[in-house]
């Protein structure tokens, strides 16, 4: 395998730093940016304790200079991003007629201008050396998923955003899809758990019994989808959703 460098958004915990693990295992050095700075350092020296070439960088991808500056260090201290996973996220959970205007700008923020930026961003050094890698982060909430009108929204979102890129991108040789999970063991989930009151042992069993595999997923489950969609071999195949949910999604 060619040895490249990717940009992993989001990557302190969860299916960042589990993407980024991944990348790193199949020998490419790892940027891990993240808002929690501490949290992705601790990502990134697990990564070098392995073997492994990574670097740590504390980044808000909504704010258009920080993202711009993540991209040129990486391109200086690790090389040229030919792989961006566009991970970062966060959750600002309720009813629509409970939701505050900041809830739904800051998911908006994160998600989709984050991507936009971040893409922006590390597209050129993929368009320069005809070869990249964009995979964003969806979700099965994209389909609709009370009390998550923001977030769902802007997962549909990901999901158009990947699709024209597929379309802009292709000619370069710089595909683009997403990956969409479903119920993943994370932090994530347990702040929801907490959110509607029961304990994470209901919720995580309650999700098990609804999944046709019978399961819950784990944070490996979706790296290894992104790390197909970041591969050689997936040269052609662009513009797609790919669910990672235990079960059939529309």
């Amino acid at each position: 395998m060619t040895s490249r460098t990717a940009i992993v958004t989001g990557a302190a915990r969860g299916i960042g730093a589990a993407t980024a693990r991944r990348l790193a295992a199949d020998g490419h050095a790892v940027a891990v940016l993240d808002l929690l700075e501490d949290q992705a350092r601790a990502t990134a020296d697990a990564i070098t304790d392995a073997g492994g070439r990574a670097l740590a960088i504390g980044v808000d991808v909504a704010d258009e200079a920080a993202a711009a500056a993540a991209v040129e260090r990486v391109a200086e201290e690790l090389g040229s991003p030919a792989i961006l996973v566009n991970n970062a996220g966060i959750l600002r959970d309720n009813l629509l007629f409970k939701m505050s205007a900041d809830d739904w700008d800051s998911v908006m923020d994160v998600h989709l201008r984050g991507a936009f930026l971040m893409t922006r961003a590390a597209q050129s050094h993929m368009v320069e050396a005809r070869w990249g890698r964009v995979v964003n982060l969806s979700s099965t909430s994209a389909l609709g998923s009370r009390g998550q009108v923001n977030y769902a929204a802007a997962k549909a979102g990901m999901q158009g955003f990947t699709k024209t890129l597929a379309v802009e991108l292709g000619k370069f040789g710089v595909t683009a899809n997403a990956v969409a999970p479903g119920f993943i063991q994370t932090e994530m989930t347990r702040i929801t758990a907490e959110r509607i009151g029961v304990t994470f042992d209901d919720f995580l069993a309650g999700a098990a019994k609804e999944t046709p595999v019978g399961r819950v997923g784990q944070p490996e489950d979706v790296a290894a989808a992104v790390a197909f969609f970041c591969s050689e071999e997936a040269g052609f195949v662009s513009g797609q959703v790919l669910y990672v949910a235990g079960g059939p999604r529309s």
